[in-house]
């Protein structure tokens, strides 16, 4: 038998698909042409299928991406959960036609859709019409926006439940986090059921998905097949793009499609809202601005350039909004300098929650071992602003703070430096712990309740409690911080951890060897968290298999 690869398989079977889907009007077409002329137009297909992203209330990021150029057109109807389109009373229905997929933007395209219902369920179908005018392939998924904010008990209001006020039952929402996907070389192996935790995060029927990070590793070149330590072979499928370090434009893309062709994640994306942070891997490991690489697998060592490509190559395939859902590439400043859209943001999910999503790379000091007497940033002094004013403001019964890495967890770059904020010193806060102690008080002097942290990037589960009354630095009130993953990638932990802001460690769980394997699912996790009718915060940590390794249930102070 002859030797064929699994990257000619693949390729193969992309071109059996689009043949096969060739419209019955152009195989008319082609029919009616002179012998021996072919004039058979493919239609546009969606091979990474359909997202949503950043849903509120009112409004939710629709995206796509076509197999060529095209214009994004989206269908929303308001239907029940068993997804019958309701009629009367609560009937919506509505076509947008979005903006037209091009090379420039590796055919991607958003549609930001404003003025929805609240506490409604679509049915959402995607397509992209080509130059011609016909309509291509058409992909089906459903999301549900936020209940609105104003509203409690079915009455209006103002403001959030932070007074312990009870929801209606059809408000009470759930969510699932985690982060680092096809990371250490443990890429797509369809052998075991391909990405497998995405399928158990799905399973969970989750209202949202929180992707705390690390969404590709752009640093991590796959091959076919990598002999596991027990000795089994564990077979990656391979594209071009994955083979190497990425250092293009088109490489950084190819991470993103690559993760795309993930059954399990395409399906999940269709029906869960995804808020996406971003960290390093999207880029390079432990990178921050102005670094210069040294590492013989780039050619490019600027990683300025690199972040710039990759960033460019995310924010192309992540549903993100706020400015970011208007987004072009190619935007520069007068400069010429490459300008691209703020990722902090805030998501409004009803009056129980509010999510503010970190950008902890983006305004990064170079990693030294932190012990600097004055601040350095891991933030930046207008994200710093930002979140202290936000959160203040939030009338929402949980204020949850996604971030891309830890608050007191060690996470070393090589022997002295350090990747996050913890700086191996348990006393007063110095360096980068020096801008988070300042949020953490201003919390406590605005009388901010409620706030949890959540987070991935280590590379196991762990629950942790922060206090004063453990801490060198006492001037905050006592705070969750949950941490998940991998959701497919190497397992790594548990880290020793720093005790400047009081940790303990409640619960951590983490696999049983440096990066081991998913092949199990036992060693990948992902949280989950279920608002309650009364607002309780049920946190739990999960396995990729969906059993439940931890539980915790907050209850709201007043």
């Amino acid at each position: 038998m002859t030797d064929i690869s699994r990257r000619t398989i693949v390729k193969g079977s992309v071109l059996a698909a689009a043949l096969a889907a060739t419209p019955a009007a152009a195989q008319a077409t082609a029919g009616r042409a002179p012998a021996g002329v072919a004039l058979v137009r493919n239609r546009l297909t969606l091979p990474s299928g359909i997202a949503t992203g950043d849903v509120t209330s009112d409004s939710a990021v629709l995206w796509s991406r076509a197999s060529g150029a095209g214009r994004m057109t989206a269908a929303l109807r308001a239907v029940d959960d068993g997804g019958e389109v309701l009629r009367g009373r609560g009937a919506f229905e509505r076509v947008m036609r979005g903006p037209r997929a091009t090379q420039a933007s590796d055919f991607t395209a958003k549609i930001h859709a404003g003025n929805l219902p609240s506490n409604t369920r679509f049915a959402l179908e995607i397509s992209f019409e080509d130059d011609g005018g016909a309509t291509g392939e058409t992909v089906r998924g459903t999301f549900r926006t936020a209940p609105d904010a104003g509203t409690v008990n079915g009455k209006g209001r103002t403001g959030g439940t932070s007074n312990g006020g009870q929801v209606p039952a059809s408000s009470a929402q759930s969510f699932v986090w985690t982060g680092d996907t096809a990371g250490q070389g443990w890429g797509i192996n369809e052998e075991i059921g391909g990405m497998r935790g995405y399928r158990a995060m799905h399973q969970t029927r989750p209202d949202f998905f929180i992707h705390s990070g690390d969404t590709v590793y752009a640093d991590g070149p796959l091959t076919e097949t990598v002999v596991e330590k027990d000795g089994q072979v564990w077979r990656n499928v391979v594209t071009e793009e994955v083979s190497k370090v990425a250092e293009t434009l088109t490489e950084y893309r190819g991470r993103h499609r690559y993760n795309m062709l993930d059954a399990n994640m395409r399906a999940m994306f269709a029906d869960v809202p995804v808020i996406a942070n971003w960290d390093d891997h999207e880029t390079t490991n432990n990178w921050y601005p102005g670094e210069i690489l040294d590492d013989p697998r780039y050619t490019v060592r600027d990683v300025n350039t690199l972040a710039a490509r990759g960033r460019q190559a995310w924010q192309e395939n992540m549903p993100i909004a706020d400015s970011s859902a208007l987004w072009r590439p190619g935007t520069f400043d007068d400069a010429g300098q490459y300008q691209p859209a703020r990722i902090y943001r805030k998501i409004s999910r009803g009056p129980q929650l509010d999510i503010f999503c970190l950008d902890m790379r983006t305004f990064k000091s170079p990693n030294t071992d932190g012990k600097e007497a004055y601040a350095t940033s891991i933030l930046g002094q207008e994200q710093v602003d930002w979140l202290i004013r936000e959160v203040s403001r939030s009338k929402a019964t949980w204020k949850v703070i996604a971030a891309d890495l830890p608050l007191g967890i060690i996470v070393p770059d090589g022997a002295v430096n350090q990747e996050s904020l913890a700086n191996r010193d348990a006393g007063a806060p110095l360096g980068r712990e020096l801008e988070i102690a300042g949020v953490l008080s201003a919390f406590k002097r605005n009388r901010v309740k409620n706030v949890v942290w959540l987070t991935a990037d280590v590379h196991y589960c762990a629950a942790h409690h922060y206090s004063p009354e453990r801490a060198a630095f006492t001037d905050f009130d006592p705070f969750w911080e949950f941490v998940a993953g991998p959701i497919a990638a190497g397992s790594f932990g548990p880290n020793a951890m720093d005790g400047t802001f009081g940790p303990e460690v409640v619960f951590s769980k983490a696999g049983r060897f440096p990066g081991e394997s998913p092949r199990d699912g036992e060693n990948q996790f992902f949280g989950h968290v279920q608002l309650g009718e009364d607002n309780s915060f049920t946190a739990s940590l999960r396995n990729a298999n969906g059993g439940t390794v931890f539980s915790t249930v907050l209850t709201p102070e007043r």
